[in-house]
């Protein structure tokens, strides 16, 4: 190898890695004595010599860029003091996880041994160069508000002290919200707070900049209500000093719109609240114990919005909103610092998230029936998996449009789509289907609407517009449930097959189903009777033309909801065979997986059928299908019926549709690894190409690969999809999730919207 190819090679091994998912293994190779010596020396030499030439190239060869110190003496750690840097570490730890947990940042804590603030200006200083960010942490007041200044001046990279803005972000958004609630105006309400420490001051700042009057606030320290008239206060207090004469809480509750508690547990009375105005905002921030207990106050107070620090709570003010999403914003836009501007972008982000749709599986973590914006929901909770995605665009967009970005981003969807792959939150499949659905919503028989589960989908799929539901179950239970959920839709059909009301319906049914059947063995007797039956009553709504498709078995085994469907509904012209297919969200991408429900043991014939059918199903996701035909064999080097079945399907598929990308027989691991397959098989049509979907031999392989991939990986799945069917109908897995029900009727509607496009075309042909 010449010496510029080694070069060139040391290069690209030391370049930044894509932003992946959450990683706890080293991301370069490093298995071999090459490796070592590219990672190390002679290797590194040539990255280095690069960043000497220029700076800015750090950036690209080393981690900088997603490397935070989160920096404390101990001085002021919370509910603890003056601890001191070695009892202070395990704090510091916890916060460099959350931040690798919420935003894939990389943390080192750092304990400085010193209380003076040259001492440690100068420890941050020299160790700057180290780091694409540095989050100050529990350092005390007043020497926080010098240090953050003077770091903030004297450093290029962004630099925070999260315990005076993180509070003040998080409770800023929550404020904006609560006040709209309570519907009162920032600039008039009357504001009260107690504590006058970092924290409290940098709140206050933050208040204002949102809208509130200086004039209208009153802050209290451990000596009572800072009046302008007080001796030896610092800059930080005389700054909120109050013309007012009174001196206790007491008096300053009187009339008060907002209490911001940052301050010791217990010091507000049932008394003090009831003296505060109509509709009063109480954010009681001191932890573990709130400066009134929560429920103490909404016992005393009916109309209160209260928050408070802890997460047993509602509205719990959590710093980890804040601090990982937007260090997130600005490191990926090379920001010098974290402004004003940065900061209220965070705030109004937040506080918007709170008005949208909760996400199910938040409402599953918190063990909640439905989150929705009022007096117990005013900001997002930590684990809503949107945060990363709406945060972060909105503090970058701030910095760059304030001009302390040294990096500009221009496609803002797809930067939303890295930060959801950085911690596997890749859904961009699913976003797609959902969007694409909601272009022409259909009408979509719930055949099981009396399950709660269920009744929180067809919620969903109304609300965002994705289909336009029809409920069957019982209507007394679907009413209660409703109520429940706060699912109002008065244009949402509710029918109850089993009910008078619904026999004419019933008759009609039974008598195109008998007349279809009667020589079967089917009475006209018994085909009224089974239209009592919801399956069946539901696929005779989707055969008349009354509904578009049909989402049904999440209360009953998937052979028992097959057969009516196979009875009414039929196959599609020209299919011979049904089948499925599974969608899984794997870190490699969505993987198709068929045949997973129907075919125990299909013929070279079936397969073929099977392959064709799922191709389809992929374009129909907007892909280039890419398919493997799996076995226990590659390529011939078996002759048993199991594996030679595979290849006469492959051969079948290679005559009639030669610009299918299929090939195979094939093992699994040669399907999937690229480098593989080139290696001992680079005739094969799959070279080079990213194989995204895998026909398997027999239903248990189908079956268990699917299953496997789900527990042991974690990986999100949408399906089975039904493959072949004259209608639009689609069988749930015994007791899906409510977003494993929403992803399956954007299918049903997406299904219903290609089948109508294929009998306007073939209308046309005709």
């Amino acid at each position: 190898m010449s010496e510029e190819s080694k070069r060139r090679e040391a290069l690209i091994y030391h370049a930044k890695p894509t932003p992946g998912k959450i990683k706890v293994v080293p991301t370069k190779k490093y298995a071999s004595q090459r490796d070592l010596s590219l990672a190390y020396s002679p290797g590194v030499a040539e990255p280095c010599l690069e960043i000497e030439k220029d700076i800015d190239k750090v950036y690209k060869y080393t981690a900088k860029g997603n490397l935070v110190a989160v920096i404390s003496n101990g001085t002021a750690v919370l509910g603890l003091g003056n601890i001191g840097p070695e009892a202070s570490k395990p704090v510091m730890e916890g916060k460099g996880l959350l931040f690798k947990i919420f935003a894939d940042i990389d943390v080192f804590d750092i304990e400085v041994s010193t209380e003076n603030i040259d001492e440690f200006i100068q420890t941050v200083k020299n160790i700057a160069p180290t780091f694409g960010g540095i989050n100050l942490e529990d350092i005390k007041a007043p020497e926080a508000f010098e240090i953050e200044r003077r770091l903030k001046e004297e450093l290029d990279i962004p630099v925070m002290h999260d315990d005076q803005h993180g509070t003040a972000i998080i409770s800023a958004a929550a404020l904006l919200n609560a006040v709209e609630l309570a519907n009162k105006k920032l600039e008039k309400v009357k504001i009260v707070i107690s504590g006058a420490g970092a924290a409290a001051i940098s709140c206050s700042r933050l208040y204002q900049s949102c809208g509130a009057k200086r004039e209208n606030m009153v802050m209290l320290d451990s000596k009572g209500v800072i009046r302008d008239d007080r001796e030896n206060l610092s800059s930080e207090k005389a700054e909120f000093a109050t013309q007012r004469k009174i001196d206790t809480l007491e008096e300053a509750m009187k009339g008060a719109d907002v209490f911001i508690g940052l301050s010791m547990a217990n010091i507000v009375s049932p008394e003090m609240l009831l003296s505060m105005a109509k509709n009063p905002i109480v954010f009681a921030m001191a932890n573990p114990d709130p400066e009134i207990k929560y429920k103490t106050a909404i016992e005393t107070r009916k109309d209160i919005i209260m928050a408070t620090g802890r997460s047993d709570h509602p509205n719990q003010v959590n710093n980890v909103l804040g601090f990982p999403f937007i260090f997130r914003g600005a490191l990926d836009v090379r920001a010098t610092k974290i402004n004003e501007a940065m900061k209220m972008a965070a705030v109004k982000a937040l506080a918007k998230l709170a008005k949208e749709p909760v996400p199910e599986q938040v409402n599953i973590a918190y063990g909640e029936t439905r989150l929705t914006f009022g007096r117990d929901y005013i900001i997002p909770k930590p684990f809503d998996p949107r945060l990363i995605a709406e945060v972060p665009p909105a503090v970058a967009k701030a910095a760059i449009e304030s001009g302390v970005a040294k990096k500009t981003i221009t496609d803002w969807e797809k930067y939303k789509d890295a930060l959801l792959e950085r911690l596997g939150s890749d859904n961009k499949l699913v976003r797609l289907l959902l969007n694409r659905a909601k272009l022409a919503p259909k009408r979509v028989v719930f055949a099981e609407a009396d399950q709660l589960n269920v009744l929180k989908a067809a919620q969903i799929v109304y609300e965002d517009g994705i289909a336009r539901p029809i409920l069957l179950g019982r209507k007394e239970t679907i009413e209660a449930l409703m109520k429940e959920i706060e699912f109002d839709a008065n244009d949402v059909p509710i029918i109850d097959p089993k009910t008078e009301e619904e026999n004419p319906r019933k008759d009609r049914y039974a008598k195109v189903y008998w007349e279809q059947r009667k020589r079967r063995g089917v009475t006209y007797y018994s085909a009224q009777r089974l239209m009592r039956e919801r399956n069946y009553f539901a696929a005779m709504m989707v055969n008349a033309g009354d509904a578009d498709a049909l989402i049904s078995g999440y209360s009953r085994s998937y052979p028992s909801v097959v057969k009516p469907m196979m009875e009414l509904i039929g196959r599609a012209h020209g299919a011979t065979r049904i089948a499925t297919t599974n969608v899984m969200m794997t870190k490699r991408g969505p993987l198709f997986l068929s045949d997973t429900s129907i075919n125990i043991d299909p013929t070279a014939k079936d397969l073929t059928k099977i392959a064709l059918m799922t191709s389809q199903v992929i374009k129909m996701f907007g892909m280039n299908p890419v398919m493997a035909m799996i076995s226990y064999a590659n390529f011939g080097s078996s002759d048993h019926e199991k594996a030679t079945k595979v290849r006469d399907a492959v051969s079948y598929l290679h005559r009639h549709y030669p610009d299918l990308d299929v090939d195979g027989e094939l093992q699994t691991d040669f399907a999937l690894n690229d480098q593989m397959l080139r290696e001992k098989f680079p005739f094969s049509k799959l070279v080079g190409k990213k194989v995204n979907a895998l026909i398997f031999p027999s239903l248990d392989s189908a079956n268990i690969t699917y299953k496997l991939l789900k527990e042991l990986n974690e990986a999100d799945s949408i399906g089975p999809i039904m493959m072949g069917m004259r209608k639009p109908v689609h069988i749930l897995q015994l007791g899906a999730s409510v977003d494993e029900i929403v992803n399956m009727t954007a299918i049903a509607v997406i299904d219903a919207q290609y089948k109508e496009k294929w009998e306007q075309e073939n209308q046309q042909t005709k």
